[in-house]
C-alpha cells in the first residue's frame, strides 16, 4: 500500500482508538450511576468461554444467524485486531495485508447476509438505526478489502480514497457508537457484561434467579429509580441487541398484555441515560404507543417511564432470559422493581393485594386455616411428622392441599409412595405457605418472615430428603432457602417416582400398547428455573405413555399463566395465556395433557369449551399399579 496511504490508516486506526475511549468512559459513567456490586476484574479473562460457550450456546438455537454472527462479528475482531498490529505500530507488512483482505471478505460475507435478512425482517427485530447498521458494517468491509489490494499506482489512488471513506463510516458507526448509545455499543457492553454479570453463578450451569434478599432493617425496598440498579445491572441493560427473541417468546406479549421484555430493558437505557422512549424502533407495549414516556436516573421508572400493568403482566416464566443471546436477566429486573411498589404503596392489582394479605395474616394464599391442609389424608393414614421422631421423605403438599380437584392428585401421589415402600410424614397442620407468590408479588417482607419460620420448623425436624409434587414449593425450598441458612435435599415428585421406577419399586399392572394420544406441558419452574424436562418424561414413558411433544415444549414450553402471581393480578390482554397454551395443546390432536404442577393443573383445567383432558403424573401412575 502506499505510503500516504498506510498514514492515512494509521491515522484513522488511532482516531478510531481515541473516539472508543471517548465513547466507553462516556458509557461507563452512566453504568457508574448505579449501586456498588462486588466484581473481579480476573473476570475478564474468563470472557473468551464464556462469549464462545455460553453466549454461542444460544445464539446456535438459529443456526443461519450463528453463522453469520460468527462471519460479521469474527471477521470484523480479526480486521481490527490486524489493524492494530500491522499499522497501529507502524508494521506495514505486505503479507499482512492479505490476512486483513481475507478477513475482510468474511466480514463482508456476513454483513450481507445481515442486510439481506434485514431486508424481510421478522417483526421482533428492531428497525431504526439497526437496519443501517448492515450498511456501515458492509462500507467498512469493501473498504478495508479494496485498501488491502490498492497499491500507490496512481491510476487507484481515487478509489483508495472511497475506499477510506467506507472504512471512516464503519469506524465511526463502531466507535461513535458506544458513547452515543447506537447499535455497537452492544459489542463493549456485551463482553463486559458477560465479565461482570450480576449472576455469575449462571456460568456455573445454574439456572435459578438472582433475587438477593433485601436487607428491609436498612431500607432497602427494592428498585425505584435507575439509579438503584446494581452497576452491572446498569452495564447488562446496554448490552442489550434488540434482536426481539425475548419478545417473540413472551407469553404476555402473545396475549396482547401491555408488557414487552425488549421494550422493558430499553426503557431502562432510557432511564439511565435520560430522555423520552420516542426513539425507540421496536414493538411497543401492546396497547402503548411509543413517545408518550421518559425518565431519568433519579427519577421514578413506575408511571414515569413504565406504567405499573406492564410489570404485573409478567408471569416470571423465564421464557424471556431463556431465549436471550446476551444473557441478561430480564425477570429479576421485574421482581425488583415490583419489590419497590409492593413495600412502599403496596398498590397490588386485582386479587393480589388479597392473596399478600392472607399470607400475611393466616400463612396460606386462600385465608384457609392451616389445620385443614391435610384433610383429604385422613383416610389414607398419612403419618404426621412430629418432633422427635424421623422419616426418610418429608411430602410438602403446598397449597395446591387446599384445592379439591389437586387433592385428587394428591391421593395419587400418596398411593403411588406406600406401594413403592417409601418411609415418608408430612407436616400437617405446622405446615404453612413457602412464600413463592409473596416474593413474585415483591412483599419481601413476607416471604423473608415464612422462609425464616419454615426453616426454623424445617431444621427441627429430623427426615432425609423433601419430596413436592409444586415447582413453586421445589423451587423455593431448593434455590432460595439457602440464602437464609435453609440448606435441604429437595425433589420435586416427578424425580422421585422416575428414580422409584428405575429402582424397581413400582409394580405395574401388565403393559399396554404405548397410547400416542398424551402430550405433556412443563412447568417453568421445573423446566426453565431447574432443567428439569426428562424425569417427568420417563415417567410417562415407563407406564406406557408415548408423548406427542407440542411445538413450544422443554425449555421453550409456554407458560401456563400462573406464574408470578398472574393469576391474582389477572391484568387484561387480547387473550388469555391458558387459553393459548390449550391450543398449543389441541395442535398435536392429543386427547390427554399431562401435567406435573397444582397450578398449571387448576390454569389448564379453567379452560372453558371443549378441550382435551388434564390428567396430573402421579394420577396416571397410580391408575397403572398392580394390586
Amino acid at each position: 500500500m502506499g505510503t500516504s496511504l498506510a498514514h492515512a490508516l494509521t491515522g484513522l486506526f488511532w482516531l478510531t482508538i481515541l473516539v472508543l475511549i471517548g465513547g466507553l468512559v462516556r458509557r461507563s459513567a452512566l453504568w457508574r450511576q448505579g449501586r456498588a456490586a462486588p466484581f473481579a476484574w480476573s473476570a475478564l479473562l474468563a470472557v473468551p468461554k464464556r462469549y464462545f460457550v455460553d453466549l454461542h450456546h444460544v445464539v446456535a438455537r438459529e443456526p443461519f444467524i450463528a453463522r453469520v454472527h460468527v462471519a460479521t462479528a469474527g471477521g470484523a475482531v480479526a480486521v481490527l485486531g490486524l489493524v492494530a498490529l500491522n499499522y497501529g505500530l507502524m508494521l506495514y507488512q505486505t503479507w499482512l495485508d492479505y490476512v486483513i483482505l481475507f478477513f475482510s471478505l468474511v466480514m463482508l460475507a456476513g454483513s450481507v447476509a445481515v442486510w439481506h435478512r434485514r431486508r424481510n425482517a421478522p417483526a421482533r427485530l428492531s428497525k431504526g438505526a439497526w437496519n443501517r447498521l448492515p450498511l456501515n458494517l458492509i462500507a467498512f468491509s469493501v473498504g478495508m478489502a479494496v485498501l488491502m489490494v490498492t497499491h500507490a499506482a496512481a491510476s487507484a489512488y481515487i478509489i483508495a480514497v472511497l475506499a477510506l471513506l467506507g472504512v471512516l463510516a464503519g469506524a465511526i458507526e463502531f466507535a461513535r457508537g458506544i458513547g452515543a448509545g447506537g447499535p455497537m455499543k452492544h459489542a463493549v457492553a456485551g463482553l463486559l457484561h458477560l465479565a461482570f454479570h450480576p449472576r455469575q453463578d449462571r456460568f456455573a450451569g445454574k439456572l435459578s434467579t438472582d433475587l438477593k434478599p433485601l436487607d428491609l432493617d436498612k431500607g432497602d425496598f427494592g428498585v425505584a429509580k435507575p439509579s438503584d440498579f446494581a452497576w452491572n445491572r446498569l452495564l447488562s441493560f446496554d448490552a442489550c441487541v434488540q434482536c426481539g427473541k425475548c419478545e417473540a417468546a413472551c407469553p404476555a406479549f402473545a396475549a396482547g398484555q401491555s408488557l414487552n421484555p425488549k421494550k422493558l430493558i430499553q426503557d431502562m437505557v432510557v432511564g439511565m441515560v435520560g430522555g423520552s422512549d420516542a426513539s425507540f424502533a421496536g414493538s411497543p407495549y401492546p396497547g402503548k404507543p411509543v413517545g408518550q414516556h421518559s425518565g431519568a436516573p433519579d427519577q421514578p421508572i413506575v408511571s414515569g417511564l413504565v406504567d405499573p400493568d406492564t410489570l404485573w403482566s409478567c408471569t416470571t416464566c423465564r421464557a424471556c432470559v431463556q431465549e436471550c443471546p446476551m444473557l441478561i436477566e430480564h425477570v429479576d429486573t421485574i421482581v425488583n422493581l415490583r419489590r419497590n411498589i409492593t413495600l412502599t404503596t403496596g398498590n397490588v392489582p386485582n386479587k393480589g393485594a388479597e392473596a399478600l394479605e392472607n399470607l400475611r395474616t393466616t400463612d396460606t394464599v386462600g385465608g384457609y386455616p392451616v389445620d385443614v391442609r391435610y384433610n383429604w389424608s385422613i383416610d389414607m393414614d398419612v403419618p404426621v411428622l412430629k418432633a422427635g421422631e424421623q422419616t426418610d421423605w418429608l411430602l410438602i403438599a403446598g397449597e395446591g392441599a387446599f384445592d379439591m380437584r389437586y387433592q385428587r392428585a394428591l391421593r395419587a401421589l400418596v398411593k403411588v409412595l406406600k406401594h413403592a415402600g417409601v418411609k415418608f410424614a408430612v407436616l400437617g397442620a405446622a405446615e404453612r405457605d413457602c412464600g413463592d407468590l409473596a416474593r413474585r408479588l415483591g412483599d419481601e417482607a413476607t416471604f423473608q418472615r415464612l422462609a425464616k419460620e419454615n426453616i426454623g420448623l424445617l431444621k427441627g425436624m429430623k427426615f432425609k430428603h423433601i419430596v413436592t409434587p409444586d415447582p413453586h414449593v421445589f423451587h423455593c425450598l431448593k434455590n432460595e432457602y439457602p440464602a437464609f441458612g435453609g440448606q435441604f435435599d429437595v425433589h420435586h415428585h416427578s424425580q422421585v417416582i422416575q428414580d422409584l421406577m428405575k429402582g424397581n419399586r413400582v409394580r405395574l399392572k401388565a403393559p399396554v400398547a404405548a397410547t400416542p394420544d398424551f402430550t405433556y406441558h412443563d412447568p417453568c419452574y421445573l423446566g426453565r428455573y431447574n432443567g428439569e424436562t426428562d424425569a417427568p418424561r420417563n415417567v410417562l414413558k415407563g407406564i406406557g405413555i408415548k408423548v406427542v411433544e407440542m411445538e413450544r415444549s422443554g425449555m421453550k414450553a409456554r407458560c401456563c399463566g400462573w406464574g408470578g402471581g398472574s393469576a391474582f393480578t389477572d391484568i387484561p390482554g387480547e387473550a388469555r395465556i391458558s387459553d393459548m397454551r390449550m391450543q398449543d395443546v389441541k395442535a398435536t390432536g392429543a386427547s390427554k395433557v399431562a401435567v406435573a404442577c397444582p397450578n398449571c393443573t387448576a390454569m389448564l383445567e379453567g379452560v372453558v369449551g371443549d378441550r382435551p383432558d388434564v390428567v396430573e403424573l402421579a394420577e396416571l401412575v397410580a391408575e397403572r399399579l398392580a394390586d
